[in-house]
């Protein structure tokens, strides 16, 4: 190739490379951070009965002195009412304590199965892998409306509870927790179990053996080697489960109850029973600085941890 080829050669890859970097920060901006200024800018606006149900709107029509009116009508009103009001506290307490229990029974019967998948033959993992994400391929909503059927007091758990004599009164499943925490890690359990594999899977096992000849028993192996090992795959299971978890709005509506307010269920009835569009959005907001911060304060940590090595 000539020189002059080699000189053309070099822009082109060095634009796809650029744009293979910038689509991702392309894609977070029109899709997570486009969409957040909206629901903020709604945030800090008021109610109002008209279409759209909230008040100022942005127009340019109105030149400079549309956009000073309309800097001017923004307010945190609605964050001040969030403060005022405890329905608001306790449904985030009840979100946080829903999905942080939830994520810790996750973890404790997703990691037995992922290192379980792991020690099986070679050529079972990929069929084992296949019979964890099988679920995904049915209907969210029917796999909960199943669940609602199964749980329901003269149901198919109840029935066979009373046939093995382990009680004598069919017990009160659907509208508790104990449901909602059925539901949730039922739902989300591949979402740990995969994280968990992938991290287990690309496990040395030259440093299990060392341990072993070292005279290091299998149970402190495992605790010692891997499971600080598979940390990543933990914090990573931890994260796609606690979070959607957090404002997860189906399985509570459906096998909860009054007592189990999440804050999925406060947001749809600000925004679709009370038709208050600021104050949900004010919710929404709130929410999304709770579950970004404490990501973005271990990625820093994480970082840091990183440049020291």
């Amino acid at each position: 190739m000539s020189d002059a080829h080699k000189s053309m050669a070099k822009p082109r890859r060095s634009f796809v490379a650029k744009l293979v970097v910038r689509l991702p920060y392309a894609w977070l901006v029109a899709f997570f951070l486009v969409p957040f200024l909206i629901v903020l800018k709604i945030s800090l606006s008021q109610t109002a009965i008209a279409q759209p149900p909230y008040t100022p709107i942005f127009d340019l029509a109105g030149g400079w002195h549309g956009i000073a009116s309309f800097f001017a009508g923004l307010s945190l009103d609605n964050y001040a009412f969030l403060g005022s009001d405890p329905l608001y506290f306790l449904s985030y307490l009840k979100s946080l304590e829903i999905a942080a229990l939830s994520t810790v029974m996750l973890l404790v019967i997703g990691y037995p199965i992922a290192y379980a998948m792991t020690r099986a033959p070679r050529r079972m993992q990929a069929v084992l892998v296949l019979l964890v994400i099988l679920p995904f391929w049915t209907s969210f909503l029917i796999r909960i409306y199943a669940w609602m059927n199964i749980l329901q007091h003269d149901g198919p758990l109840n029935r066979l509870l009373l046939a093995l004599d382990l009680v004598r009164e069919p017990p009160v499943w659907l509208s508790t927790n104990t449901a909602v925490y059925i539901g949730i890690v039922y739902s989300y359990l591949p979402f740990m179990v995969l994280p968990l594999y992938a991290t287990l899977e690309k496990l040395d096992e030259s440093l299990l053996e060392a341990a072993a000849d070292l005279g290091c028993p299998r149970w402190k192996a495992f605790w010692l080697v891997t499971m600080p090992l598979s940390a990543p795959g933990v914090i990573a299971g931890a994260l796609l489960c606690f979070i959607p978890a957090v404002g997860e709005f189906v399985i509570p509506d459906l096998l909860g109850g009054s007592r189990t307010a999440m804050i999925g269920q406060t947001i749809w009835t600000e925004f679709f029973a009370n038709k208050d569009w600021p104050t949900a959005s004010a919710v929404a907001v709130v929410l999304v600085c709770l579950l970004v911060t404490p990501i973005v304060i271990f990625q820093h940590q994480t970082m840091r941890g990183i440049e020291r090595d």
